[in-house]
């Protein structure tokens, strides 16, 4: 059976998606992804997320009730370090839906008082908040929750051949054309905006998991001679400035492995190697070039690129 490839551009982002099937399924995967969407996009206006942020009335979808207890549980693993409520402080720094320029200790304490996984429920399919004002951004979760969609449609379609990406977070299965694992490379962390540094640190082998990489090097600014990262710790409000430059992890599933990936930038390589999540492994580049990664790592590495 022939091997179809999509790509495009969706989210602001790219896509690229491979899978063995008699026909392109290209209509089907952009309809889940336009779901997908209209649920939690914080940019759309229309979106659940949106609505939950106004404090409009609103019921949760499958997809928001899924991305929102997985958030949750990494709250819970990491110390609060993983956090969806995250929201205000990104907006803060200029990473979010909105964008403030009043940074300073008196507004970052204001803003604490809402800001909290805690603060946040799901009753039914109701969102409940402690506090109105919680405002919610899924963004360090939903990209990959986005691929894992994607690939929830070629599993009901049978389809056991796949690799689907979507802006740099991936899941696979099966083999590729060649009758082997898919061949996922992890850029080395070189600040580009652009993203179009393509230095390879490693090559991996993935053949039924999901892989996703947080790093600072892509999307950051300079004001007044110092660098801001997108990475923002939620118990200070400040941007993260830990050792790691970029946290790749493997999960079964994209939406774990992109909030872990997240989670651990903000923990810092220390804290970071003292979690220990089932079907979780990690590849750590340090801000002075050490490389750290889980034992189970080792099993992913690949020699060649084929």
């Amino acid at each position: 059976m022939p091997y179809q490839e999509n790509t495009g551009e969706i989210f602001h982002t790219y896509y690229s998606i491979k899978y063995e099937f008699d026909h392109s399924l290209e209509s089907e995967i952009l309809a889940e992804l336009q779901r997908f969407d209209l649920s939690l996009n914080p940019f759309n206006p229309q979106s659940i997320i949106s609505k939950v942020n106004k404090n409009e009335a609103v019921e949760a979808d499958s997809f928001f009730v899924e991305v929102f207890r997985k958030a949750m549980e990494v709250s819970e693993a990491s110390g609060g370090m993983f956090d969806i409520t995250v929201a205000p402080f990104v907006n803060l720094w200029g990473f979010g839906y909105e964008n403030t320029n009043i940074v300073n200790p008196a507004v970052i304490d204001s803003l604490k008082e809402f800001v909290g996984y805690r603060k946040i429920r799901l009753e039914g399919n109701r969102i409940v908040k402690t506090d109105s004002r919680v405002q919610l951004n899924t963004s360090a979760i939903s990209k990959g929750y986005a691929v894992d969609v994607v690939c929830q449609l070629f599993e009901r379609q049978g389809i056991k051949n796949y690799m689907c990406e979507i802006g740099g977070e991936l899941r696979s299965k099966g083999v590729n054309e060649k009758g082997k694992c898919w061949r996922i490379g992890i850029s080395k962390p070189i600040d580009d905006k652009t993203g179009l540094n393509t230095e390879i640190q490693a090559i991996l082998k993935i053949c039924d998991k999901a892989v996703a990489t947080s790093g600072n090097y892509r999307n950051f600014y300079i004001r007044n001679g110092k660098k801001y990262a997108h990475t923002i710790n939620p118990l200070t409000g400040y941007p993260s400035e830990q050792d790691i430059l970029s946290a790749t992890v493997i999960a079964n599933d994209c939406m774990t492995a992109d909030a872990y990936a997240t989670a651990f930038m903000a923990l810092g390589s220390k804290e970071a190697q003292k979690l220990k999540i089932p079907n979780v492994d990690y590849y750590f580049i340090l801000a002075n070039d050490e490389i750290v990664y889980s034992t189970g790592f080792e099993n992913f590495f690949s020699t060649h690129s084929d």
